[in-house]
């Protein structure tokens, strides 16, 4: 089997992460400066088996999309260019942040790990992963 990849997108830094090859385990892979994004992902598929990708749709309480979408939309119909047999989705990131957050205080990290601002992108980036995971295996 291969990987499944996640993205939380940001404009300054992106967390990534993947999924083991047997698709059961979310893991955070990294942080990357989004402006190195593209060029990241295409070393690592080219390195690992990856089936799929999945990008954090950053939606309001009312379902609309965010003004992220303005800058995520861009770097999707690149990624698609570059990789048009890859299939990309959207996933629902709402409360990943938060959520993200919870973990860190949850897993007993002191305050100064987190503020880490790439640390909570790249769990961002899990919680994406394993939602989609979880809602695959219902």
């Amino acid at each position: 089997m291969s990987r499944i990849l996640a993205i939380d997108y940001g404009r300054k830094r992106s967390g990534i992460a993947v999924t083991d090859t047997m698709q059961i385990i979310a893991n955070g892979l990294t942080t990357v400066a989004t402006h190195e994004l593209l060029s990241f992902i295409l070393k690592y598929i080219s390195t690992e088996p990856v089936e799929r990708i999945l990008v954090g749709l950053p939606k309001q309480m009312n379902n609309e999309a965010s003004d992220s979408m303005k800058y995520i939309e861009p770097f999707v119909r690149s990624l698609k260019k570059q990789l048009p047999d890859m299939p990309v989705e959207y996933v629902d990131e709402r409360f990943t942040s938060v959520l993200a957050h919870r973990a860190m205080l949850d897993g007993g990290l002191k305050k100064k790990d987190r503020q880490n601002k790439a640390l909570v992108d790249e769990i961002s980036a899990v919680i994406i992963l394993q939602s989609y995971l979880e809602s695959k295996r219902m």
